[in-house]
């Protein structure tokens, strides 16, 4: 497999934003054929075009194309839209280069576009949960403070992370993530919520337990100075209401039904946004037509 297609593979698989420079084009000499494509992430770089200076601008502009994709996606949106160019290049004295060609690069940006979600917590519902939430198209990370808790074997796609002190993984958590604690205490449970709650950035963050759970937090929370509005983000207990059960499997099915109306919901609202567009562009369109 070649090395761009691998990395492919490996950035869709853990939901990382990339770029695909591509030649599509050239006259004359030039250092590698048509079809040749390098890989660029934020950090990285895979395969090649031909190196040289030609090279260097490549990566250089694909990284640049990434910020800007990144930085101007709205936050709220579960998928993005990605970005592409074609850019030409004399291979001349301005490249550093004498093969006396020119190439055409195509620059296509595929940006992270799946919900991330967090688990913490690798007991009896983690478990069953997990395993259906890699079924889904969601990012998970999987967080428990115990070695022998997280399996050996982690469902394909989730990534798991050991962290002694599990609300300090929160700050390492992607803006608008969902949140789901199940820990093994309820004093961890209560200081990942005040983590979450103090990031300020959740899509949604929600404790198992029950209803008394719930409202115990969330008089603490009052005492430690939450306010109501923030304290109202939290979700205990959790999962999609009309599902009911105490068996683990119950349990992880509700949850799971929760994430996936979630992500459908985002969806949703991009999709009308699309369809606002399309239909301002059209009425645009006919305005101007009119006034032809």
């Amino acid at each position: 497999m070649k090395a761009w297609l691998k990395a492919q593979w490996q950035c869709e698989q853990q939901n990382q934003s990339y770029a695909l420079v591509s030649i599509v084009a050239l006259q004359g000499s030039s250092p590698r054929g048509v079809g040749s494509k390098i890989l660029v992430t934020k950090k990285q770089q895979f395969d090649t075009i031909g190196g040289g200076h030609l090279e260097y601008k490549a990566v250089a502009h694909a990284r640049e194309m990434l910020a800007d994709v990144l930085i101007n996606r709205p936050a709220n949106k579960a998928a993005a839209k990605g970005s592409t160019q074609l850019v030409d290049y004399p291979l001349g004295a301005s490249l550093g280069q004498c093969c006396g060609g020119k190439v055409s690069l195509m620059y296509e940006v595929f940006s992270a576009n799946k919900m991330p979600v967090v688990v913490f917590g690798a007991g009896h519902v983690g478990r069953a949960l997990v395993p259906l939430l890699a079924q889904l198209p969601v990012q998970v990370t999987w967080v428990d403070s115990r070695y022998d808790m997280l399996p050996k074997q982690l469902p394909e796609g989730v990534k798991g992370v050991h962290e002694e002190h599990p609300q300090d993984h929160v700050a390492d958590c992607m803006p608008n993530s969902c949140y789901l604690i199940m820990t093994h205490h309820h004093g961890v449970d209560l200081a990942l919520t005040q983590a979450v709650l103090d990031r300020d950035d959740s899509s949604y963050l929600g404790v198992i337990g029950s209803v008394t759970k719930g409202r115990k937090f969330a008089q603490r929370l009052a005492v430690k100075g939450y306010a109501q509005t923030t304290i109202e983000h939290l979700h205990c207990p959790m999962g999609k209401a009309g599902i009911s059960g105490k068996h683990p499997m119950e349990v992880a099915i509700a949850i799971a039904a929760q994430v996936m109306e979630l992500y459908q919901n985002a969806q949703g609202v991009t999709q009308q946004a699309t369809k606002v567009n399309i239909n301002i562009a059209n009425t645009s369109t006919k305005e101007a037509l009119h006034h032809v």
